[in-house]
C-alpha cells in the first residue's frame, strides 16, 4: 500500500512539472496578447500587410519585419541544409569510428557559442568579406551589412542544430535497412541513400527545427542586417527582422501604442516559432516510432516460426 501511494505521489509530482511547462507557454501567449490589445484593436489585420513603420505619426505596419525574418531564415536554410546534412552523413555513415565523437562534439560546440560573439565575428570578419563581394558585383553603396550577411551568419548558427538532429535520425535507422540494400548488391552510397530515404521525415523535421532557430535569432542578426524597415529582394540592401526591431526599439517606445505594436510583433514571432518547432518534433517522433516498429516486427515473427 505504501509503495502504491509513493508511485501515485511520484506520478502526480512529475505530472505537475510537465503541466508547469504548458502553463508557462500559455502564460506567455496570454500576456503577449494582453499587452498588444491597443495595436490589435486599432490596426487589425492591416498591421501585417502595411509597409509603413512611423513611430512619430503613430502609423505601424509589420510587413517589412515579417519579410526580413522569413527571407533571411529561408536563405539561411538554403545555405545551411546541404552543409548540415553532409556533416551528419559523414559522421554517422562514413567517418572512422575514432573520429566520430570528436567531430560530433566540435559540431555541437558551435551551438554553445553566444549569439553576441557570432555578431562580433560577423561585424569584423563577415561584413568586410560581403563588402568585397558587393564591390566586385558593382553594388552601390557597398555597405557589407544587409540581407546576405544576416543569412550567412544565420546559416552558421543553424548548422549545429540541424546536423545534430539529422545525425540522431540516421543513427535510429535500423541496420536491417542497410543490410537489405547490401544484400541486393547496393553500393555503400546506395545503402546510405536508403537510410536517408527511410529517415527523410525526421530529416525534414531537423531542417524545420533549424528554421525555427533561425526565425527567433536576435543579436547576431541585429548587428549585421542593417536594420532598415524596407522590403527588397536584394541580398545587399539593409533590412530588418521581427526580433531585431523588438531588441532595437523596445526601450525607445515611450508611446503606449508604439509599445503595443512591438509586443504584437513578438506575439506573431512566438506563434510562428512554437508552431514550427512543434511540427518538427512531431516529424522526428514519427520517424523514431517507425524505426522501432520495423525493429520489433521481425522479432515477433521469428518467435512464431516453429523450431
Amino acid at each position: 500500500m505504501t509503495r502504491s501511494s509513493d508511485d501515485r505521489s511520484f506520478r502526480i509530482g512529475t505530472g505537475a512539472f510537465a503541466a508547469l511547462v504548458l502553463l508557462i507557454v500559455a502564460g506567455i501567449a496570454f500576456e503577449l496578447t494582453r499587452q498588444s490589445t491597443l495595436s490589435i484593436a486599432k490596426f487589425g489585420l492591416k498591421f501585417w500587410t502595411t509597409k509603413v513603420w512611423d513611430p512619430v505619426s503613430g502609423d505601424f505596419g509589420a510587413l517589412p519585419f515579417i519579410w526580413g525574418t522569413l527571407y533571411s531564415s529561408v536563405l539561411a536554410l538554403l545555405v545551411a541544409t546541404p552543409i548540415a546534412l553532409g556533416i551528419a552523413i559523414f559522421i554517422s555513415e562514413l567517418s572512422p569510428r575514432m573520429l566520430r565523437q570528436p567531430l560530433a562534439y566540435l559540431t555541437e560546440l558551435l551551438a554553445a557559442i553566444p549569439s553576441i560573439v557570432y555578431g562580433l565575428w560577423g561585424i569584423f570578419v563577415l561584413v568586410p568579406i560581403v563588402r568585397k563581394v558587393e564591390i566586385a558585383m558593382g553594388a552601390k553603396p557597398a555597405l557589407g551589412v544587409g540581407m546576405l550577411a544576416a543569412a550567412l551568419i544565420l546559416a552558421v548558427m543553424v548548422i549545429p542544430f540541424t546536423s545534430s538532429v539529422a545525425r540522431e535520425i540516421l543513427k535510429n535507422v535500423p541496420a536491417t535497412q542497410r543490410e537489405a540494400a547490401y544484400a541486393l548488391g547496393a553500393t555503400r552510397w546506395e545503402a546510405i541513400k536508403v537510410a536517408i530515404g527511410f529517415g527523410r521525415t525526421g530529416i525534414i523535421g531537423a531542417v524545420m527545427l533549424g528554421f525555427g532557430r533561425a526565425l527567433g535569432e536576435t543579436m547576431a542578426v541585429t548587428m549585421v542586417i542593417g536594420n532598415s524597415p524596407q522590403i527588397s529582394a536584394s541580398l545587399f540592401k539593409p533590412q530588418y527582422t521581427m526580433a531585431a526591431v523588438i531588441a532595437n526599439e523596445f526601450t525607445e517606445a515611450a508611446d503606449e501604442l508604439y509599445l503595443h505594436a512591438l509586443i504584437e510583433i513578438g506575439l506573431l514571432l512566438f506563434i510562428i516559432t512554437v508552431g514550427v518547432n512543434l511540427l518538427s518534433r512531431l516529424l522526428i517522433w514519427s520517424t523514431k516510432r517507425r524505426a522501432q516498429t520495423i525493429v520489433v516486427i521481425p522479432v515477433i515473427v521469428a518467435e512464431e516460426v516453429p523450431a
